[in-house]
Formats: structure tokens, C-alpha cells, sequence
């Protein structure tokens, strides 16, 4: 059962399409990767679902409830968690959960249950009279994930919750992640690491210029790049003679090609018996190979094949 539905969203600053005809579902109890580069429309994608911006055009809903119509609704059942710390510094750790919790209307033992129940969460009730200023930046991170889990919301947006943390902190917080998905919340994950959207992940979307160019489980997506892997062919002179593409992609096993500048990427479902035609083929065409790389299907491969840029420019 769908909790989240995007249908056909736009958003649109003058002319320009922050975001263009996205649509996706995400499934309750889902933890849903959106993955794109920078500018590729995820944080206005994001900003839509909690309500913090309007669209243009399409519609959205989360748990039947229309994020324009019914955006008061939408806010009492989402949680949303910011890349930026959202905590003030002189408070302390309990304080600071106190102050947001009473923002989301609790209050009494109520308050001072839930509390309780997000410090021992994210392992940091013996910390809760320490100021925030002393904590370290993975202890802020989990601090500010809890903010986000006061009011038990059935949706909850992580905006890079990981940004900055040391290697243990950031166990911690997956910890968290798994458990809060296993009490019933359905969480939508941004993030620049690729290992951690590999690991978390149910369902992962990629966007770039303000539109999902592909959208699946991890399995489904690496199969875009072929189960043998992808062939990466440095050439010259740069650029493809007219009909090498097609000369190639009717090679054994080759599955998909695309060019970039200099560069041919050969997606194949057996690299070992697909090399060797390809490499004839290039040869006859004329053109020179100055390195050549053999590597295993990976979200991080497929994302810079889709894309043509790493994730964290």
C-alpha cells in the first residue's frame, strides 16, 4: 500500500523547472532513496512532500492527504530532519527535545514519555542535561533525528542525517533508521554516499534536471548496467565515428553503450566474452585506446552513467 504518492509534479521559479513531471510511490513502511546531483531538483522534491512549498502543477499526497490541499494534516504525520543542525546550542539535549515537542502540540508525562523514548532511541539519555555546544557533531546529528521522532510521525524526510559524522555515529544512526522503519514509519533517505543508500535502501530513485531518469530496487537498477558489468574505454581522437555505437552495441553480450567526450562506456552482460569484439570493432573504426577499465555493476557507476557527474559536485 502506497503512503506517499507523487503524480506528474512541477515546480517552477520564472521558467525554469526546479522540478519537471515527477512521479513516484513509495510503499508504507519503505525506506526510499532519492539520489541525484546537486541542482537535480531533490530538496524542492522534498520541500513539496512537507509541505514547505507549493508545485506548480501536479499533485502529491501522503497517507491520502493532499500536500496543498490538506498541508496542516500532512504536517501532524510527517517528521522532516534537515541536513543543517536545527539546535540551539546553549540548551540542553533535553531542553532542546522539550522546546520542539511542545511546537508539535505534546506536553505533561506525554512529553516527558516521549522524550525519554527518543533519548534512549538514539543512545543518548545519560547526555540529556549536557548543553548541545559539548556535543560532538554525531551526537548533534542524532540529537536532531530524534527532534524529528516526537510526534511518532508515520512519514519521516532525511535530509543527509549523516553529513559530517564519524564512522561510529553514523552506525548509530542506521541503527536508529531500522528501528524506526520496524515500528511502522515509512522514511524518505537522501544522501552523497552511495554505500549508505546501497545498504538501507528498499527503493531508489534517480533524479537529474528536475525529472526521475530511473527509479527501482538496487537489483533492478544494476541490471541497467548489465550482470557482467561495464566496460570504460578511453579513446581517441574524442568523440565516436559516425555508426560505432550501434557496430558495438551489436556485439556478443553488449547490452547498452553510451559516449562522453573521450570516453565509451560498454554495458554488458559478460565483459570477459564482450571485450574482444568491441576492441576489434574500435580497431577497424580507427580509433586509438589510451586506458581501458573493467568494473563490477555498482549504484555509484550507474548514477555517473545516468547522470555524467559524480554525486558530490
Amino acid at each position: 500500500m502506497s503512503i506517499v504518492q507523487a503524480d506528474s509534479l512541477v515546480k517552477k521559479y520564472g521558467g525554469i523547472a526546479a522540478v519537471d513531471g515527477v512521479s513516484f510511490s513509495i510503499e508504507k513502511g519503505q525506506i526510499f532513496g532519492l539520489l541525484g546531483p546537486n541542482g537535480a531538483g531533490k530538496t524542492t522534491t522534498i520541500s513539496i512532500l512537507s509541505t514547505f512549498l507549493e508545485p506548480t502543477g501536479g499533485e502529491a499526497a501522503v497517507d491520502g492527504l493532499s500536500v496543498r490541499r490538506q498541508a496542516g494534516k500532512v504536517r501532524e504525520i510527517i517528521g522532516f530532519v534537515p541536513q543543517e543542525i536545527a539546535l540551539y546550542p546553549t540548551l540542553t539535549a533535553l531542553q532542546n527535545l522539550k522546546f520542539y515537542g511542545k511546537m508539535y502540540g505534546l506536553g505533561g508525562a506525554l512529553l516527558d514519555e516521549r522524550c525519554r523514548d527518543v533519548l534512549e532511541l538514539v543512545e543518548l539519555w545519560e547526555r540529556r542535561h549536557d548543553n548541545i555546544e559539548k556535543f560532538s557533531g554525531g551526537m548533534k546529528r542524532r540529537i536532531n533525528l530524534g527532534a524529528g521522532l516526537l510526534h511518532g510521525p508515520r512519514f519521516l524526510l532525511l535530509d543527509e542525517p549523516t553529513v559530517g559524522v564519524d564512522p561510529q555515529s553514523r552506525e548509530h544512526i542506521f541503527d536508529t533508521i531500522f528501528k524506526i522503519r520496524d515500528n511502522g514509519a515509512t522514511i524518505l533517505y537522501t544522501s552523497h554516499y552511495m554505500e549508505e543508500v546501497e545498504l538501507l535502501c528498499d527503493h531508489i530513485a534517480i533524479m537529474d534536471r528536475g525529472k526521475v531518469i530511473a527509479s527501482g530496487t538496487l537489483k533492478e537498477l544494476l541490471k541497467m548496467l548489465g550482470e557482467g558489468g561495464v566496460i570504460e574505454l578511453e579513446v581517441a581522437p574524442p568523440g565516436c565515428p559516425a555508426g560505432l555505437k550501434e557496430k558495438i552495441q551489436g556485439q556478443q553480450e553488449v547490452t547498452a553503450t553510451r559516449s562522453e567526450d573521450n570516453k565509451l562506456f560498454v554495458s554488458s552482460s559478460n565483459s570477459a566474452r564482450s571485450l574482444p569484439p568491441v576492441l576489434k570493432v574500435l580497431e577497424q573504426s580507427g580509433c586509438q585506446i589510451s586506458s581501458l577499465e573493467l568494473y563490477a555493476p555498482s549504484l555509484e557507476k550507474l548514477f555517473i552513467q545516468l547522470t555524467g557527474k559524480e554525486l558530490r559536485e
